[in-house]
């Protein structure tokens, strides 16, 4: 791939996905899992549409960052690669996890009832216990869980995309094979692996509370993309056969419905795990075609967003929990109580980044932003 071109289909797909995951934990609020709070009447529908978005939304996001990745080693030594994602990564993380996250755990604890003070009485309840192991610590930050296993991930993953990066006669030899229309399709063999390894040991490395895939599976995803990167002719063929990979996606959305709904087939099972990984490889691939074709090109629009994503993931789950516990109990039916939801918190969470945290500066560092 030509290190000197800039893609900008990559950071379309980065917007797009960032409003995807927003208005994925809008819905949060109104399927029927628990959550941090929740609406008075609950939604199947909300419940399939949060299901069908868990099966590719972080995936992408991996993928995206592994990009990301092989742009920046291409112009950086390892170790500034890593001073970088300690800033962007990091420092937003902990930020996050000692202020607004102790909200996010504030409405929780008061919509299960194990809280009724006030949010000030609180905060000293916060440092009770590690959160996911009985108490109230969000040590992960919750919805930024994403920044730390991405951190995690690129420290693990840094020598070999530096091996990537020589062009060995391996990544070569992978190139030759996935130049070819089928391919690309290859790496669902080793995320089905994967899964079905994780899922023998589902209260530890298979866990899937990070967004509905272990941590192993975001691994292969992350290593995946980054493979994807550093051949051209990858993206050539994966734009060649985006009309295949929607076709997939869509056939293996209907076959997990149907095993999950209709037969109550085990999502550990393998003949579900096979069309998961199936139906979350072939919806990033469609993703990679489409925009690739259509996408890239850049303008000012792009230029504000794709700077705004990252505080904008930062900031947007709290808004919506603190808007939806407001609002839990007003007497609307479901889909006009999401419109309103997404819409007000939408506004809120851009007021915030607009006069908040573009403009400051030490709010921008804290952020993950440039100065």
């Amino acid at each position: 791939m030509n290190e000197s071109k800039r893609y900008y289909d990559i950071d379309w797909l980065r917007v797009l996905g960032m409003l995807t995951i927003f208005l994925f934990h809008n819905a949060r609020f109104f399927d029927e899992m628990s959550w941090h709070a929740k609406n008075f009447e609950l939604s199947f529908g909300m419940s399939v549409f949060v299901g069908i978005l868990s099966q590719f939304i972080m995936p992408l996001f991996f993928v995206l960052s592994a990009f990301a990745s092989y742009y920046a080693l291409k112009k950086r030594t390892g170790t500034i690669f890593l001073g970088e994602r300690v800033q962007r990564l990091l420092v937003p993380l902990m930020v996050g996890i000692f202020s607004h996250i102790i909200f996010q755990v504030y409405i929780e604890n008061l919509t299960l009832g194990q809280f009724t003070g006030s949010f000030w009485a609180f905060i000293p309840h916060y440092f009770d216990g590690w959160y996911a192991f009985g108490g109230n610590f969000a040590w992960m930050g919750l919805h930024l869980w994403y920044l730390l296993i991405l951190f995690i991930f690129s420290v693990l993953a840094l020598p070999l995309f530096q091996a990537f990066n020589r062009a060995t006669s391996f990544t070569v030899h992978l190139a030759d094979i996935g130049a070819k229309s089928w391919g690309v399709y290859l790496l669902i063999i080793p995320l089905f692996l994967m899964e079905l390894f994780v899922s023998y040991f589902p209260d530890s490395i298979g866990i899937r509370a990070f967004g509905g895939w272990s941590p192993l599976t975001y691994l292969l995803f992350f290593i995946g993309g980054y493979l994807l990167a550093t051949d051209g002719r990858y993206r050539t063929v994966i734009q060649k056969v985006r009309g295949i990979s929607l076709a997939l996606s869509l056939v293996t959305v209907f076959l997990g419905y149907i095993l999950v709904v209709e037969l109550g087939v085990a999502e550990s099972r393998p003949e579900f795990l096979v069309v998961r990984v199936a139906n979350a490889w072939a919806w990033l691939l469609t993703f990679l075609g489409f925009a690739s074709h259509y996408l890239n090109h850049n303008n000012a629009f792009l230029r504000y967003a794709n700077e705004a994503v990252l505080p904008f993931y930062i900031l947007h789950q709290t808004v919506i929990v603190a808007l939806g516990y407001l609002i839990r109990d007003w007497q609307l039916a479901v889909f006009p109580k999401y419109l309103f939801l997404a819409a007000t918190s939408f506004v809120i969470i851009m007021v915030l980044y607009e006069w908040g945290v573009k403009r400051i500066r030490v709010l921008r560092y804290l952020s993950g932003m440039k100065g």
